[in-house]
């Protein structure tokens, strides 16, 4: 039976780099603790994808599209980011103008 595998997706664009907050060692210490967070997760398997000066406009960043593949193939059981920018790139703005949010 194999692990329950969490994928950890990282971002910094390049805009984002003067940020701490949104430094890659900040995003990967805040998904770490949620991943380890509950009990039910205490011996899964933790991966990391990082995509550092992507832009989060398209999928054409190489740790994306190495998450995406392995979701396809079944091997991802939980995804966390720290913010749905991180994989979209579309600001709440964005996303009310196209009628995914109010």
């Amino acid at each position: 039976m194999r692990k329950y595998l969490i994928a950890l997706y990282i971002r910094l664009s390049l805009e984002d780099s003067k940020t701490e907050s949104m430094s890659i060692p900040n995003q990967r210490l805040i998904l770490r603790e949620k991943a380890m967070s509950l009990p039910e997760w205490e011996n899964a398997e933790v991966v990391e994808f990082v995509d550092n000066g992507h832009s989060g406009m398209n999928f054409e960043r190489p740790a994306v599209q190495e998450l995406l593949e392995m979701v396809q193939a079944g091997r991802v059981d939980c995804i966390i980011v720290k913010d749905y920018c991180a994989i979209i790139g579309l600001n709440q703005k964005d996303l009310e103008n196209q009628g995914i949010l109010a």
